[in-house]
């Protein structure tokens, strides 16, 4: 059993903001760990995308919604945390 996350555990986006409300799992059920943006038929849309190349990008996407550029990087700094990016 999957666990519930608020957030997608990729890019950090809030998965009720997402338009698809989560990405695909292979089998094709919601992944209720990643968005859709992150995450399509079981797989990374990104998949050599670095945690610094995520948090560039979701850096970018939050100055293009109007947020001012510190409180986008408050925002990304919490990126490595997330499951995708958690290493053993």
């Amino acid at each position: 059993m999957q666990n519930i996350y608020k957030n997608c555990q990729s890019c950090g986006m809030p998965l009720k903001r997402d338009e698809k409300l989560g990405g695909t799992n292979a089998d094709g059920s919601k992944s209720m760990m990643y968005c859709s943006r992150c995450y399509e038929n079981g797989k990374f849309t990104l998949p050599d995308f670095t945690v610094e190349q995520m948090q560039a990008l979701v850096k970018e996407k939050l100055k293009e919604m109007g947020f001012p550029g510190f409180i986008a990087g408050v925002f990304t700094k919490s990126i490595p945390k997330l499951e995708r990016w958690k290493t053993a």
